[in-house]
């Protein structure tokens, strides 16, 4: 055994959280929401912001943007590591 601490399980939404912010968990699907985040920030939104069109909405529009990838890659993270009770 090379003496890495394994990564958390979850049953409870308590032991879900520390899952979703254990360390290398929340590096990867940071990554994810950034890469994934930002191919659909360029499908979806690149030329209005170009064209100085860019409003209020398109801004919240480009953070929910990069929100949903996270909320996947998390739910994705959590399926795999639950722990039936």
């Amino acid at each position: 055994m090379n003496g890495a601490t394994p990564a958390p399980t979850w049953a409870t939404w308590r032991e879900a959280i520390r899952v979703i912010t254990y360390g290398p968990h929340l590096r990867r699907t940071t990554l994810i929401a950034l890469l994934v985040g930002t191919v659909l920030f360029c499908i979806n939104q690149l030329d209005v912001v170009v064209r100085g069109d860019a409003s209020t909405g398109v801004w919240v529009k480009s953070a929910v943007t990069y929100l949903v990838p996270f909320c996947v890659a998390n739910a994705g993270v959590l399926i795999a590591s639950r722990r039936v009770r």
